[in-house]
């Protein structure tokens, strides 16, 4: 009788860092539809922050997440504030005449010397998506077409600046949010270009959980200035806070990947008790040392399986496994799938 082995599970402090990479049955759900309207003078710098999150979260998971798609006003391409022409897939004018599928979310892209007129077209083809219970966006100034569609009634939104004025006068029953990104029910809006990837780091977490979110802010956001949106996501550690003797075992694991430090030397080098090392882990990390530790060069083998052409002997020693036996059944066991197989499902993702 052949027994079942049920798949471990990363532990808290790792899960973030490698859940998006456990390798799952394929699912048929379709992508969740993004639409960007670009406006004359839109922001290159907000347009492609926004895209990037998507991009990024497409990457961080073994299925296809977001897909996108632009729109101009009219015509087939539109002048950014670079002064960059960008060929878009269709015009809003093409999709309100051939009555096109709506998209899951709409986000029209505004930029410094956007007009902040309203555009018809526009305006029905906001609500056309409002009708459908679709989420509604504005980078930079975008969100005041929201504004001009009536969709803005009773809600905060974030926009630039040197367009709070136009929003206060013309739209007294809109408010304006303090932080520079917000989303407030279907309604999400940010004030500028680092802040259009807050927003959309916002949207990923509303709409595929947060450890999907804070896998892509990981990437995109280690060396960004600290930004304020509606709702920070966590980090996965306050590591700053923890106890010295905690630091100093989590710094020797870390320099001690290939030639892995047995209990006793992380006992003797951090001058602790093996209780008070394990009530240590256990309280901050709700792991124990010797699993916290395994996780770590887990870790460290996924990424190098991803990110070199190293034979997976190679990996297994740079993570400090003595066999590549040892090392397979170990890697089989949180992900899901051997290394070699894991190695081909990401690269062709």
């Amino acid at each position: 009788m052949t027994q079942s082995v049920q798949k471990k599970h990363f532990s808290p402090s790792h899960a973030d860092h490698n859940h998006a990479h456990v390798i799952t049955p394929d699912q048929d759900k379709a992508p969740i539809m993004i639409g960007f309207v670009l406006l004359e003078h839109f922001s290159m710098v907000a347009f492609t922050g926004a895209v990037d999150a998507l991009v990024t979260a497409n990457l961080v998971q073994t299925e296809k997440l977001f897909d996108y798609a632009t729109l101009s006003l009219t015509g087939s391409s539109v002048v950014s504030d670079l002064g960059i022409e960008i060929a878009t897939g269709s015009s809003v004018e093409e999709a309100l005449n051939a009555s096109s599928q709506l998209f899951d979310v709409l986000i029209v892209c505004g930029g410094y010397r956007c007009q902040l007129a309203e555009q018809p077209a526009l305006t029905e083809y906001l609500k056309n998506h409002q009708k459908n219970d679709a989420y509604l966006g504005g980078l930079w100034n975008g969100s005041i077409a929201l504004a001009h569609a009536g969709l803005t009634q009773g809600r905060r939104i974030a926009v630039h600046p040197d367009n709070h004025p136009y929003v206060k006068e013309h739209f007294q029953d809109t408010s304006i949010a303090k932080e520079t990104s917000i989303i407030d029910g279907s309604i999400l809006s940010c004030s500028g270009p680092v802040s259009a990837l807050g927003m959309m780091l916002s949207l990923v977490e509303d709409m595929q959980g947060n450890r999907i979110a804070r896998a892509v802010k990981e990437i995109l956001t280690c060396d960004q200035l600290a930004e304020s949106p509606i709702t920070p996501i966590p980090q996965p550690t306050d590591e700053a806070k923890y106890p010295d003797a905690l630091k100093k075992v989590l710094e020797l694991m870390r320099s001690n990947i290939e030639e892995p430090l047995t209990l006793e030397e992380l006992l003797h080098y951090a001058s602790v008790s093996r209780r008070q090392l394990e009530r240590l882990f256990q309280n901050h990390l709700e792991t124990s040392p010797s699993r916290y530790y395994l996780e770590l060069r887990i870790t460290y083998a996924r990424r190098l399986l991803q990110q070199t052409n190293k034979p997976i002997i190679e990996v297994a020693i740079a993570s400090g496994f003595v066999s590549s036996s040892h090392f397979s059944n170990c890697f089989k066991d949180y992900f899901g799938v051997a290394p070699s197989n894991f190695r081909k499902k990401t690269s062709q993702a």
